[in-house]
């Protein structure tokens, strides 16, 4: 019995409309001191009153299931995207009620909005559709869906707690991957004066078996087919269409650096993801290797249809690290891992010029072996500094600050380019545009 008084007692609140009903009886009582002719008016108000509030209680509690209230997402949630969550409000009473919605969203969002008003007839369903922006991977728990129901007579509303707790993962940005596939599948590039070219090979991949003529190799010469025809004929092979691609990320404490909720390493994660899917559906293998003092996670480079599911189950659980990466165990595992010539597009950050001096080596070496594109990122709260006027010496003083920080960038671009080594130099925002854009002139040059 106890349990049930709790329960209509804790899930009860009162309305606006109550506070002032009462605070008019209250004002008909003291207008009775001025005004006789008032009489019992007052007395009969608040005995209206009370009635109302007894028949608002009875026809918002007599009905246990009142309204039904479910959420619904997706398994997992992309992080740096709009996540779309709808939550559909069903009414089981034999009147129109109004509801006021209450989501009770993950606490890493911190946000207190999630607040929604609408009126539902009898026997209506209606949905609510918003979207979440998750900045950081992890685990995300959602709690209840509060629902406040409001008869017509509005007095008091009852709450309904609806068990939407639910924990979701979020995984690195997977919602925008189909954009991308269509740039892998265009071929528009030519727009940039990248053409296409096919020239023929000696790697393993055969071609077909066509007449000699004069020039070809005549270590092709297939004799089995020469007999056949009673000419001869030579076997042409291709380049090797399936090339490694190995995508290297730096987790060290140069890409903590946030920018518009995210972290460079959480850029870094999804252009990964992003390339890893275009470099499969160019029949490419994809791969992957983690860095800070020590070398993270390896992933060999396969186009099985599970690689980029494993990939993307890898760079869930990546977190920066706090010390400075070790090239040197870099330069040392990518001999020992990659076997064969490959793609090596390294993340990483370097915000002054001596700082590249220090590992200009180990990319030195690596660049030996692979074709190396180290892409590293502007500053763009620098840029915006230092685009502003400046007003005063202080001003003068940052602003040239800044510019110097964006030159030394520039200045480690052609270092870089003076051997041999590529590099994308990109805003956080369109890293992911950029890299892919490399990939496929690459691919298209045949550079891969």
């Amino acid at each position: 019995m106890k349990k049930i008084i709790n329960q209509y007692y804790t899930n009860l609140f009162l309305n606006d409309r109550l506070f002032m009903a009462l605070g008019f009886c209250v004002l008909l009582f003291l207008l009775k001191f001025f005004f006789i002719w008032l009489g019992d008016i007052p007395e009969i108000a608040i005995g209206v009153l009370l009635l109302c509030l007894l028949a608002d209680i009875f026809i918002l509690y007599r009905n246990k299931t009142g309204v039904e209230a479910k959420r619904f997402t997706t398994k997992r949630l992309s992080n740096g995207d709009e996540n779309p969550i709808q939550i559909e409000l069903k009414n089981y009473y034999s009147f129109g009620i109004n509801a006021r919605i209450i989501d009770e969203v993950p606490e890493q969002f911190q946000l207190r909005d999630k607040d929604f008003k609408l009126y539902l007839k009898s026997a209506d369903t209606k949905s609510i559709h918003y979207n979440l922006r998750p900045t950081k991977r992890g685990e995300y728990d959602f709690g209840f869906i509060r629902a406040y129901i409001s008869s017509p007579i509005g007095l008091i509303s009852k709450r309904y707690n609806f068990d939407g707790a639910k924990v979701l993962p979020v995984y690195p940005s997977f919602i925008n991957l189909g954009q991308y596939e269509l740039m892998a599948i265009s071929h528009q590039l030519t727009e940039f004066g990248i053409k296409k070219i096919r020239k023929v090979g000696q790697s393993s991949e055969f071609d077909q078996i066509k007449n000699y003529v004069g020039g070809d190799d005549i270590r092709t010469i297939n004799w089995k087919a020469t007999a056949r025809k009673g000419g001869l004929m030579v076997n042409t092979y291709t380049d090797e269409k399936s090339q490694n691609i190995y995508c290297v990320i730096d987790k060290s404490r140069s890409m903590r650096m946030p920018f518009e909720g995210l972290s460079l390493l959480d850029y870094a994660i999804n252009a990964t993801v992003a390339l890893s899917k275009v470099a499969m559906l160019k029949q490419d293998k994809a791969g992957l290797i983690t860095l800070s003092e020590t070398i993270g996670k390896v992933v060999i480079a396969e186009k099985k249809a599970s690689q980029l599911g494993h990939i993307m189950q890898v760079l869930y659980k990546e977190k920066t690290r706090y010390l400075e990466s070790n090239f040197e165990a870099l330069y040392a595992s990518i001999r020992s891992v990659i076997k064969q010539r490959s793609l090596v597009v390294f993340f990483t950050n370097f915000e002054s010029i001596s700082a590249l001096n220090r590992q200009l080596p180990y990319l030195k070496r690596i660049s030996r072996y692979h074709l190396l594109v180290v892409v590293f990122f502007e500053n763009t709260e620098l840029k915006s500094l230092s685009e502003q006027p400046a007003k005063d010496l202080e001003s003068i003083y940052h602003k040239t600050i800044a510019e110097k920080f964006i030159y030394e960038k520039k200045l480690m671009v052609k270092e870089l380019n003076k051997y041999g080594i590529l590099s994308v130099l990109t805003t956080p925002q369109k890293l992911t545009i950029n890299v892919i854009n490399q990939y496929l002139a690459l691919k298209a040059q045949q550079r891969i």
